[in-house]
């Protein structure tokens, strides 16, 4: 397989890895209005992530490229922002978690068109399945904002 598709791949395995570290953050430190069903949305999130954080090592693996797996790989790879808040509303922590459900959905755009260019169309479908979840979670962080 293609050095591109390596770097796409492990991009998002940061990605991932520094969303589910916000998450955790967001559901340990949310408070006020909302916190009952953010609370439990973000835990549903983090939880969730762990999943495709596995798939996306282990597909890596599968295609003979070798997964990023250290706290500095990540934040070197990232193109999310770690999160330094601690003290931000529920609202502020959906929206930043909508910005990135947003980037992650964008970039899996291009990375579907990597795993096709490459005729792997096995990379490419569990890729078109993250942003399909994206997708979905996009819509329902816009609803809830809506409030």
């Amino acid at each position: 397989m293609s050095n591109r598709l390596e770097v796409f791949l492990n991009k998002e395995l940061a990605n991932f890895n520094v969303l589910f570290v916000k998450l955790n953050q967001y559901h340990w430190y949310v408070k006020g209005e909302g916190f009952f069903t953010l609370h439990e949305k973000f835990q549903e999130y983090y939880e969730e992530l762990v999943e495709y954080i596995d798939e996306i090592a282990e597909r890596n693996l599968i295609i003979g490229n070798a997964p990023i797996g250290t706290l500095k790989e990540y934040l070197e790879y990232t193109t999310l922002k770690e999160e330094v808040e601690k003290d931000l509303t529920g609202r502020q922590m959906v929206e930043r978690t909508l910005a990135d459900f947003e980037t992650i959905s964008n970039e899996l755009q291009e990375g579907i068109e990597i795993a096709g260019e490459e005729d792997d169309s096995v990379t490419e479908d569990l890729l078109i399945g993250f942003k399909t979840y994206f997708e979905k979670n996009i819509w329902i962080l816009r609803a809830y904002l809506k409030n």
